[in-house]
């Protein structure tokens, strides 16, 4: 399969994954990002602002270059699109980053944030997750303040990435989740697996 084959299938699970994801009520109201890494390393497609995930297809993607300008595509890209260029230069095996607003990551990143981490421990299904093979592993989530300056977000967001480099995701206070992979398969799984066990986190804390 040709590179551009390849980024072609990879936007095409991206959109099918978008739509998923707001069928799961996870980007309501048009929240969420979602993008793929291009062929170049310093390219990337990614959701514009305001766009409907339940209806997401791959013209409506726009290309992003290296210093975050569009150079393809009708549309404004969101205001966290420096979030997935640190995410992509942090991991540089990274191939898609997927962002929701669920009503469970929401209540953990505000009930975690003056802690900075949440901790996922014991659970078989952290094994879903890339490099993990046993339940007794500690997945450590980051939890940033959310902030509308996202300069500084960005900043902070790279030395969470830098703190905790296994981590598989992090969270915005009052905001979303963050996740990746190295396809869109890969992030996808990272995010039902990480979703189910915030929400089991969650029901423990909060109670049903």
């Amino acid at each position: 399969m040709t590179a551009q084959a390849q980024i072609a299938k990879e936007i095409a699970a991206l959109c099918e994954t978008a739509r998923w994801c707001a069928a799961q009520r996870w980007v309501p109201a048009t929240s969420g990002n979602f993008s793929v890494r291009g062929s170049a390393a310093e390219r990337i497609f990614i959701s514009p602002s305001g766009l409907d995930k339940g209806a997401m297809k791959p013209a409506d993607l726009l290309e992003i270059d290296a210093s975050g300008k569009v150079v393809s595509g009708k549309g404004k890209p969101s205001a966290e699109t420096d979030l997935h260029r640190v995410i992509y230069r942090i991991h540089p095996e990274a191939g898609a980053i997927l962002h929701v607003h669920t009503v469970w990551n929401t209540l953990l990143s505000e009930r975690f944030v003056k802690q900075g981490e949440l901790h996922l421990e014991g659970y078989e299904l952290l094994k879903a997750l890339d490099g993990v093979g046993t339940h007794e592993y500690r997945e450590h989530v980051r939890v940033l303040a959310n902030t509308q300056d996202y300069e500084e977000l960005a900043a902070r967001l790279d030395e969470a990435l830098r703190l905790r480099p296994r981590a598989h995701g992090v969270l915005l206070s009052g905001h979303g989740f963050y996740t990746w992979g190295k396809a869109v398969a890969d992030a996808r799984r990272h995010l039902e697996a990480l979703e189910f066990l915030f929400e089991v986190e969650g029901r423990k804390l909060f109670g049903n």
